[in-house]
């Protein structure tokens, strides 16, 4: 029988008649030969582009043997990290390392290495020294500049510097990819690639430039001081525009790094024809006997509908790495993909998503957008939706019920998450109406993220009282159709701008809402995003002002304790919380307290009325948190939210033993 997979060894290359690659592409991850997966778009369009490609996934980097098991290929080695940043991969955001890895042979950790990318080039330069070497992936991409690490905290060179790669490609890749693999084929020496959009290259002067650029701090400045690292990211979040974005400059050392401007995204008839490119819709075969690859499972049944997302939120690096811009597959292409699903012979039915990084999101923002890039100093959505957005649902709801009226498709699901600011902008009912009767499988996903409105404005979300009407017209709607679903909201704890008064008031709303969550996220700082600058240098970007950051482990566990209050492991750390915050008002019986007396609990003779402080790290906020306290407890005691939708709060508490089964994205 034909092996379809790409080559993995020389008995596959010569089965093809294959006697040299043009491409060996390392990456991080097993091979899955899935639309899903990085490795997999950029390897079948490359082959589609009349390339021979062969893949080493995971190898050992203790030896240069894998690394040489195709042997040299014509035109270069590529390398990617994987689906997921390797760091990320690897470690929690209290930096122990996590204890699966969803994306190797039965999710076993240390198949790969920290800084995969860098590892894998220095390996592939001990093994052929003058060999072309081009990186990408979420990796390479969201660390083309100097970056802070959180995982060292320090700051670090781009990536393209410190694995000594010639060429970067940043973004989805699809378009620059094959224009490397051309220039290549026609001879350029990979140090001389620089007219492709989407990539980055070094050049030792800034007289090797011949485009108009903006000259940002170099590596040394922003290392050195945190206002010149706010200065350099600030333009960087500024032109990652197609259409009106600049060539950006950094110096590291005696040389600079040039990005050169993002790559144009691609048309629905491009699109489509990524999504059509003959993928196997699994893993290689190879994995069968080791439990095969976990992270399948969760787009096996799965539609990839759209990519981009004007959402914009600050900690998200969706925006950095694949743009504002959102592009969208046809109906025809994603209804035959739903077809062939049906005939996967483990099928049971369902369709488990169709979606993208915003499941509702299926056009650009606005016309506007198409040709003139997106606004630089303004946000589609934030801090409410701009007037020149367009709010249509009409296309995706069509395609919904195309989708489930298929044949053997039972259900559709949309779980990917839905933008319910861009929902509550449309005038029309239809699509939340339909999406609840037809397309919630018991919850429905949403991420409000926190509640305090001087949160929300760091985080770059909708006001609070947005997910207020959301929420009620959500079980309205439910009541009014006879179902009984849930919503299940993501949480974040200690975002920069976050005290812990801000914490008390997403308890507060968590009470009158009824609602504990099962889990709750830490905000994690990974490369590229807004926030993480934040965390870094303590300053708002966008304002140039000041933002208080939690940094100490201990008001850290005090915030996320506090999203979780009614758990009893977490009663020391929020009797602390409230009284270092001055809030013992909420320490007692009454229906507003959060939690009970220590008396009440049998913990009078254990912790002491005297002892109730935790270590001096949590001091850093007590100032500022009991000053805001002052001014909000009149406030909060004023305007306490009642519930008036009391057949809709019930709707709310938790179905505790479906949500013990879902796991926290």
């Amino acid at each position: 029988m034909e092996n379809k997979f790409l080559p993995i060894c020389k008995q596959d290359m010569i089965d093809r008649g294959w006697e040299q690659l043009d491409f060996v592409l390392v990456t991080g991850d097993a091979y899955v030969d899935h639309h899903s997966f990085g490795t997999a778009i950029i390897s079948r369009v490359l082959e589609n582009a009349g390339y021979k490609v062969g893949i080493i996934a995971q190898p050992n980097w203790k030896t240069k043997d894998d690394f040489m098991k195709l042997g040299r290929p014509r035109l270069g080695f590529l390398v990617n990290g994987g689906n997921m940043d390797s760091m990320v991969n690897h470690y929690s955001v209290s930096k122990k390392q996590r204890d699966k890895d969803l994306y190797s042979p039965g999710g076993k950790m240390g198949l790969r290495p920290d800084r995969a990318t860098i590892v894998y080039c220095n390996k592939i330069r001990e093994a052929y020294k003058d060999v072309a070497i081009v990186i990408g992936g979420i990796e390479a991409s969201l660390r083309r500049f100097a970056h802070y690490d959180y995982w060292s905290d320090k700051v670090r060179k781009s990536m393209l510097v410190d694995s000594g790669a010639d060429l970067l490609v940043y973004g989805m890749s699809e378009r620059q990819i094959v224009e490397v693999a051309n220039a290549l084929n026609d001879g350029f020496d990979p140090k001389y690639i620089r007219h492709i959009n989407g990539t980055c290259y070094i050049v030792d002067s800034l007289d090797e430039i011949y485009e108009d650029y903006r000259l940002i701090p170099s590596y040394k400045e922003v290392c050195e001081d945190k206002m010149k690292y706010v200065d350099a990211f600030k333009v960087q979040y500024d032109e990652q525009d197609p259409y009106r974005g600049k060539v950006i400059v950094q110096g590291h050392a005696n040389k600079y790094l040039v990005q050169n401007k993002p790559e144009k995204p691609l048309s629905r008839a491009e699109l489509d024809e990524v999504y059509a490119l003959p993928y196997q819709k699994t893993y290689h075969p190879i994995y069968e006997s080791m439990g095969g690859i976990p992270a399948i499972e969760e787009v096996k049944f799965s539609i990839v509908s759209s990519r981009g997302c004007f959402g914009s939120c600050s900690f998200c690096a969706i925006t950095f790495h694949q743009g504002r811009a959102v592009q969208s597959r046809s109906q025809n292409s994603i209804i035959d993909e739903a077809v062939g699903i049906t005939n996967l012979p483990d099928f049971k039915g369902y369709i488990h998503d169709v979606g993208g990084p915003t499941a509702n999101f299926r056009k650009p923002a606005c016309k506007k957008q198409v040709t003139k890039g997106a606004c630089k100093n303004r946000q589609c959505l934030s801090p409410a939706p701009c007037k020149n957005l367009d709010v249509d649902h009409s296309e995706y709801l069509q395609l919904l019920r195309k989708l489930r009226k298929l044949p053997n498709i039972k259900k559709v699901f949309v779980r990917s998450g839905i933008r319910y600011d861009y929902v509550m902008a449309d005038k029309d009912n239809k699509f939340l109406r339909e999406l609840i009767e037809h397309h919630v499988s018991g919850q429905l996903k949403v991420a409000p993220e926190h509640i305090a409105e001087e949160v929300l404005q760091y985080m770059q979300k909708p006001a609070g009282h947005t997910y207020d009407k959301f929420r009620q017209k959500f079980f309205a709607i439910n009541e009014q159709l006879g179902k009984k679903q849930y919503l299940i909201p993501y949480l974040m704890s200690s975002h920069p701008g976050s005290t812990l008064n801000s914490a008390i008031e997403l308890a507060e709303y968590l009470r009158d809402t009824h609602y504990q969550p099962e889990q709750v996220q830490d905000f994690y700082p990974t490369p590229g995003t807004l926030s993480t600058t934040m965390f870094y240098t303590g300053i708002d970007p966008l304002t140039m002002k000041p933002v208080y950051i939690p940094r100490s482990k201990n008001e850290k566990a005090m915030q996320r304790a506090l999203l979780q209050y009614r758990a009893p492991r977490n009663y020391e750390l929020v009797h602390a919380a409230l009284v270092e915050a001055g809030r013992e008002d909420l320490i007692g019986h009454g229906p507003r307290c959060l939690i009970k007396p220590r008396e009440d609990r049998g913990y009078l003779n254990r912790y002491p009325k005297n002892n109730n402080k935790t270590s001096k790290d949590r001091k850093t906020s007590s100032k500022e948190n009991s000053d805001k306290n002052k001014k909000k407890d009149s406030k909060n005691s004023k305007n306490n939210r009642n519930n008036k939708d009391s057949k809709n709060t019930n709707n709310v508490r938790t179905n505790t033993k479906s949500n013990n089964r879902k796991k926290r994205r």
